[in-house]
């Protein structure tokens, strides 16, 4: 990822305490619930590992390889389980991650070798401008853009029935309001790090 490194830091806080709660409730609840409070734990860990500022630590050269196979896992599991949200999550970790090592797009053939046109490309997990196809970028934010403003909509307070009685409950879709508030954070957090490819 590139950017600031604050905002890199941000989103490793942020990543991290959804990783770390969501994994936290993985014992607790219904069978389906802890597989997608554990596939929830997961991304976020993964995530906070791949926010993290390469100015922080010098991520080795094959790092975004490993990316691409841990997401990638995760993807044919969740498409295996049926969970279509984690695996467009985890496919675009794996998009984000192949970002990092390709050639950005626009790169020029010289003797066989793709040369980015841009003379700040510094190599893995250090572009200087943006790179990947900016259809599926715009896609991407398009998804996670619809996937937080309804998530949000589903934390916020239920209004008063015409009966006068609330309909505001401890739970949103069977699940405690904090993992979904985690949902919510993890697709704000995926939103960012799509604005920085």
């Amino acid at each position: 990822m590139h950017g600031s490194p604050f905002v890199g830091w941000l989103l490793v806080l942020l990543c991290g305490a959804a990783g770390v709660y969501c994994l936290s409730r993985v014992r607790t609840g219904p069978v389906a619930q802890r597989v997608e409070v554990r596939g929830e734990g997961m991304m976020a860990s993964g995530m906070a590992l791949m926010a993290l500022p390469a100015s922080a630590v010098a991520p080795p050269s094959w790092s975004p390889w490993l990316f691409v196979a841990a997401f990638g896992a995760m993807g044919l599991w969740a498409l295996v389980c049926r969970h279509i949200h984690h695996a467009v999550g985890a496919l675009a970790m794996v998009y984000m991650a192949l970002v990092m090592v390709l050639p950005p797009v626009g790169g020029e053939r010289a003797g066989g070798v793709v040369q980015p046109h841009h003379l700040g490309h510094t190599g893995p997990m250090g572009h200087a401008t943006p790179g990947g196809v900016p259809l599926l970028t715009g896609l991407l934010l398009a998804y996670y853009t619809v996937f937080i403003l309804a998530a949000g909509v589903r934390l916020a307070p239920a209004a008063v029935v015409a009966d006068g009685s609330a309909v505001d409950g401890p739970e949103v879709d069977g699940r405690p309001a904090v993992v979904a508030a985690c949902r919510v954070a993890m697709g704000i957090a995926m939103l960012a790090m799509l604005l920085t490819v």
